[in-house]
């Protein structure tokens, strides 16, 4: 007899339960959304994402739902939909109880901004694009240069987060320009001239070479007397002197037809930390410096 008892409740609880499942159902196909719900994630001083923009959005893009049957909503398309926004990394949506559709939404973060002809966009560390507007700024670094799927703005960032973790190299670069994939530059604050770095590779190298040649060249030979410092060989740096025109007067000679070399070689010891720099290869001998040479050797 206790054995039928305890069936007998088994079976009762498990019709009530089936019951309950079966009128909750009834009632959710019934209830219609009330209202939406929007969370922005990470929402701080720099907002430009905001819970009535989500809800314009979905507007935008078709989905009203206020008003309508909770279990004609498709959540996953809605949440879809919002991460395909340039504004947006990514979006979640649930239907809630009540009648309320609850989305959880993270605003795009800007690591890079570009310039690429007359166009200017923000990337993220995915390489998500998103445009500029007037309306919003971010302080991220600044790079010029055409990109494509192949080759994104976010192969810089190797180099950009190198440099942001060094605080003398952080206070240095200004912007950077790729010209292609094997010329980088970066433009310093200090006017006058532009170092070459090459490709996304031997940061710590080329950069160590760079202080070493502002440190111990360019004092000597004057911070205005390039225009181009690259770093992109080992072992060594070269530096394009500066060609300014002046204009003066005075007597032809044609032993001044030989043109003046504009490329300086700084040659690094890795291990010592020492320079060498190679002044013959600044000038080549006139005509008239080779005939004083030899009448000096027969002499």
């Amino acid at each position: 007899m206790k054995r039928i008892i305890q069936n007998t409740i088994l079976l009762v609880l498990a019709g009530l339960l089936m019951w309950g499942i079966f009128w909750a159902r009834g009632k959710a196909a019934d209830e219609l959304c009330q209202r939406v719900e929007v969370t922005i994630d990470n929402a701080d001083s720099t907002r430009f994402v905001t819970p009535q923009g989500v809800i314009a959005e979905l507007a935008k893009l078709g989905f009203k739902v206020v008003g309508k049957p909770m279990w004609q909503i498709d959540a996953e398309r809605i949440e879809q939909a919002l991460q395909r926004s340039e504004y947006l990394e990514k979006a979640e949506c649930v239907k809630g109880a009540d009648g309320v559709l609850i989305i959880r939404a993270s605003q795009l973060v800007p690591v890079l901004r570009v310039f690429d002809g007359d166009q200017s966009y923000y990337v993220n560390r995915f390489g998500k694009r998103m445009s500029a507007t007037a309306s919003y700024h971010a302080d991220v670094p600044v790079v010029q240069g055409h990109f494509t799927d192949k080759y994104p703005a976010t192969r810089l960032l190797p180099l950009v987060q190198f440099v942001e973790s060094d605080s003398l190299l952080r206070s240095l670069v200004t912007m950077y320009t790729m010209r292609d994939s094997n010329n980088i530059f970066i433009v310093p604050s200090i006017y006058g001239h532009i170092v070459n770095i090459g490709d996304c590779s031997n940061f710590d190298a080329k950069f160590r070479k760079l202080k070493l040649f502002y440190r111990k060249v360019l004092p000597a030979k004057g911070w205005e007397n390039y225009d181009t410092i690259s770093v992109k060989w080992d072992h060594q740096v070269v530096a394009t002197r500066r060609v300014k025109a002046v204009k003066i007067e005075m007597d032809y000679d044609s032993a001044f037809d030989e043109p003046e070399l504009d490329i300086q070689t700084m040659t690094v010891d890795d291990d010592r930390h020492t320079l060498a720099v190679d002044e013959k290869k600044q000038r080549p001998k006139t005509k008239n410096e080779k005939q004083d040479t030899s009448s000096k050797k027969s002499r």
